[in-house]
């Protein structure tokens, strides 16, 4: 059932022990919009908890760290935040998938599980929505409003991104209007590269790989190159922006090698609407939004550029 925030956040007065899930791989986005949601249940005296996502990174667990279930939390209600897939729940969560009681999302690619669902594929980032029902709880606190930043400031790439809105900024600036420390966080999360992760960037561009007469770029980061460097998970985060940084560039495809000959596919495109990424990502098993998406593919680097690229040509545009 299609619900509103108003009426998710009526939902979620009724409701007490929440365990809160997050996707795979965890951007600021839905760990924001998890401990953001957290914290505002907790001013209304609920027991309100994460569920402990192990591939979460340095950068984002400071934010979550307060909000880890304990091992033996028993929930009574489950949500989901920015989770738009099943195959996006991480080992642990997928025991929840069949008790989702709120589903809060912001992708076109939504696949329709929960029984009560909040979603809007025309907000830029989940933390819109989740500010929305956090002012229907209660007080909109600086500790609620710091992490839906962080959300919201992410997954707009600190507001640059083709997906921000003009509503986007009315939810920045009344989160900005609580007082937080919002330099800290655009520091953290836009301002500042480890020596590691500038030589990720700069193996990245030296091997790039042009396709399209230079309008596509192909980025890879097998898992020999992060041996090379010494690299950790949070040097790696966001790389998938790279692509989008290259002159005459609409369609980035950055590779990333997770397991032997296992690679995740973050496409970027431009808004132009030549390439839909959501559209070219489902040929490959996987979803998003329409200027940047994902999958999950197997086989050797060359292989897995090749399915890459005949599902891109299969849904661009000329």
């Amino acid at each position: 059932m299609a619900v509103t925030p108003k009426e998710a956040a009526a939902l979620l007065r009724q409701k007490d022990k929440i365990l809160i899930l997050t996707h795979r791989r965890p951007d600021g986005d839905t760990i924001g919009c998890a401990v953001g949601l957290c914290l505002a249940l907790r001013q209304l005296g609920k027991a309100a908890f994460l569920l402990e996502n192990p591939d979460i990174t340095q950068t984002n667990a400071v934010y979550a760290a307060p909000c880890w279930a304990e091992a033996d939390f028993q929930p009574e209600f489950v949500v989901s935040v920015d989770i738009a897939a099943r195959s996006l729940f991480f080992p642990a969560a997928e025991a929840y998938i069949g008790q989702i009681g709120l589903a809060i999302d912001h992708h076109p690619s939504f696949e329709g599980f929960g029984a009560c669902q909040c979603v809007d594929a025309s907000r830029a980032a989940c933390g819109e929505i989740v500010y929305e029902i956090c002012q229907e709880l209660g007080e909109l606190t600086p500790a609620v409003a710091l992490p839906l930043y962080v959300a919201v400031s992410t997954d707009t790439g600190c507001f640059v991104y083709a997906n921000t809105t003009a509503n986007t900024h009315r939810v920045a600036a009344a989160l900005l209007e609580t007082g937080i420390d919002y330099f800290a966080v655009n520091k953290r999360h836009f301002r500042t590269k480890s020596r590691k992760r500038i030589a990720l960037e700069a193996a990245m561009l030296g091997d790039m790989a042009f396709f399209h007469e230079g309008r596509g770029v192909f980025m890879a980061v097998p898992l020999a190159l992060m041996e090379r460097v010494g690299a950790s998970e949070n040097d790696a985060e966001d790389l998938s922006t790279l692509a989008g940084l290259v002159e005459g560039v609409d369609c980035g495809a950055v590779l990333r090698e997770l397991r032997p000959d296992e690679w995740k596919l973050s496409l970027r495109t431009g808004a132009n609407g030549r390439v839909n990424a959501t559209a070219a990502c489902r040929l490959l098993g996987g979803g998003g939004h329409a200027m940047a998406a994902g999958a999950t593919l197997t086989g050797s680097l060359e292989q897995v550029k090749e399915q890459v690229l005949r599902a891109v040509d299969a849904v661009k545009r000329e």
